[in-house]
């Protein structure tokens, strides 16, 4: 949902299917990420007139083996590992935190796993979304609980993802 927001934000228009995943890449300027009074023109000065490049992937294998599109798709494009920023739910977040953070643990989740063994490393970006955890500690439970919908109101969920947009941005621009 944050992947589709940014990529409406920016413009990117339509996806291909590259690298087992869906791919918009584009150029967007500075004052498209943020509004005024959020830091835009702290923006770094290598954004110039051409504007920032971004790329957004989406995988389309399973979560938990997502390093096997963003490996290949991260050589291909030629981006270092300190450029990439990943996205991901996180459950020991209540719902609506977002957190920025380089690097740091896997905390189980599988799907970070697999980036980390197929990029060489932890070292990352992370934006973290917090969407709370379920009662149980089953596994059966909160997996059904991660891949099922939002039980929040509608508003909750938007102001959630519009959040994750802000911090993927303050992060592209190197606010964060």
């Amino acid at each position: 949902m944050v992947a589709a927001r940014l990529s409406e934000r920016w413009g990117l228009g339509r996806a291909k299917d590259r690298f087992r995943a869906r791919l918009a890449e584009g150029r967007v300027r500075a004052g498209v990420f943020l509004p005024a009074d959020a830091g835009a023109s702290a923006a770094r000065s290598d954004t110039g007139v051409s504007g920032v490049r971004v790329a957004i992937l989406c995988p389309q294998t399973y979560m938990n083996d997502a390093g096997r599109s963003v490996g290949p798709a991260r050589g291909a494009l030629k981006v270092s590992l300190e450029r990439v920023l990943v996205v991901h739910d996180e459950i020991d977040l209540p719902f609506g935190d977002v957190r920025t953070r380089l690097g740091g643990g896997l905390a189980g989740h599988n799907g970070l796993k697999s980036l980390k063994r197929e990029l060489g490393g932890g070292e990352f970006m992370r934006v973290r979304v917090g969407v709370g955890r379920p009662a149980s500690t089953d596994p059966q439970v909160v997996s059904a609980y991660v891949l099922g919908r939002f039980a929040e109101p509608a508003a909750d969920l938007d102001e959630l993802i519009d959040h994750a947009c802000q911090a993927v941005e303050r992060v592209v621009l190197g606010l964060e």
